[in-house]
């Protein structure tokens, strides 16, 4: 049975017909190495690689008064970001351009998207109000302030809206904004708490650095770009203590064989070329990415679609769609003297780990 195949498998089988790497990258995306390195590996030491990967940077800044130190979440110590990196793929952005005009037909190609609300809204929805003692009823989130990225057409931004939150709803594609914005000015009240712009995460982050209770990346980081720095910024807009929801899509040879294969290539459920296999991500892999940032995983849960239904429904099986549900911490922990790495002639700090206690508090 195809969803009874492991990466732990694949790796067995590669050892015992000795590939090379070589073997491995020409043999398709099934057999993509990235995929398969990290199969029993201790979480230790993929936490400290991700840590290299991810190093702290101190930075100073040159003001009349002399030096000061930038202080990014709450902390010394700021991420090596560069305001030129950006985390929008241009052909993904052509790709969705022509697909503006159908972000509001239910029956559509968006119409996984518009059944997906049914779980990702109570998800976002019932995970916030842990974080508030008091909420007004029909409007629960209305204390909070939500960044939808990748936005689209607004399918998710507007429900969010309706339920009192005040939303900025951002994406690369200008068509999908005027779409967005012209849908919401159908209702005057979604038109006051709601707010939507043609950018990228990274050129608003100095702008909303600490903003926002709550960041959304649904159906999104298997579209960008540099995934870290893409994280890296999601992170940085969040209050201390905010919550990040992403929902995905895990790399396996079962989502090639579903999510491409047949949903794209064979009945045409979504259009050819929404996704590209090499862009999915493992949760293991993106709870180190978030966990090196600054970020506490609280939930990883799986999720299933039925094209023949059209419903969505939880599973304890996350080989296809996940979501996950990650917390900026309050308490950053700042890096010892005994473990800065010299990168050329700069001298960057690798501590991205989270504090048992800190992660414990959460949870409760």
């Amino acid at each position: 049975m195809v969803r009874g195949h492991t990466f732990i498998e694949t790796q067995k089988s590669f050892e015992s017909r000795n590939l090379s790497v070589g073997d491995l990258l020409q043999e398709g995306p099934e057999k993509e190495l990235d995929s398969c390195r990290d199969v029993g590996r201790p979480e230790t030491e993929l936490q400290r690689e991700s840590c290299f990967r991810n190093a702290w940077l101190w930075v100073p800044e040159h003001t009349s008064r002399g030096t000061s130190l930038s202080f990014v979440g709450g902390s010394p110590w700021k991420k090596l970001y560069s305001t030129s990196q950006t985390t929008v793929d241009s052909k993904e952005v052509k790709t969705f351009l022509a697909l503006a005009h159908k972000w509001w037909d239910e029956y559509g190609a968006y119409a996984p998207l518009h059944s997906m609300n049914d779980l990702r809204i109570p998800f976002i929805r019932d995970n916030l109000l842990k974080t508030v003692a008091n909420h007004q009823p029909g409007k629960p989130l209305s204390a909070m302030k939500i960044l939808d990225v990748g936005c689209g057409g607004g399918l998710l931004t507007e429900p969010l809206g309706r339920l009192g939150a005040s939303v900025m709803g951002i994406d690369p594609v200008d068509e999908n904004i005027k779409i967005a914005r012209h849908h919401k000015s159908f209702d005057p009240v979604l038109d006051k708490r709601i707010e939507y712009r043609v950018c990228s995460v990274e050129e608003i982050v100095e702008e909303t650095a600490e903003t926002f209770d709550a960041v959304i990346a649904s159906e999104v980081v298997e579209h960008v770009i540099e995934l870290e720095t893409f994280i890296q910024c999601c992170c940085q807009v969040l209050k201390p203590g905010g919550s990040l929801f992403i929902t995905t899509i895990n790399k396996t040879q079962l989502s090639y064989a579903l999510a491409i294969v047949f949903s794209e290539q064979i009945a045409g459920f979504v259009p050819k070329g929404t996704h590209m296999w090499e862009k999915f991500v493992s949760p293991e892999k993106l709870e180190s990415i978030l966990e090196s940032n600054g970020l506490s995983v609280l939930t990883v849960a799986g999720m299933l679609y039925n094209p023949f239904s059209g419903y969505w429904h939880w599973s304890e099986n996350n080989s296809l769609n996940y979501a996950a549900h990650a917390v900026r911490c309050m308490v950053q922990e700042h890096p010892g003297p005994a473990e800065f790495v010299l990168m050329g002639e700069t001298e960057l700090h690798g501590n991205a780990s989270t504090s048992a206690g800190v992660r414990e508090e959460l949870k409760k």
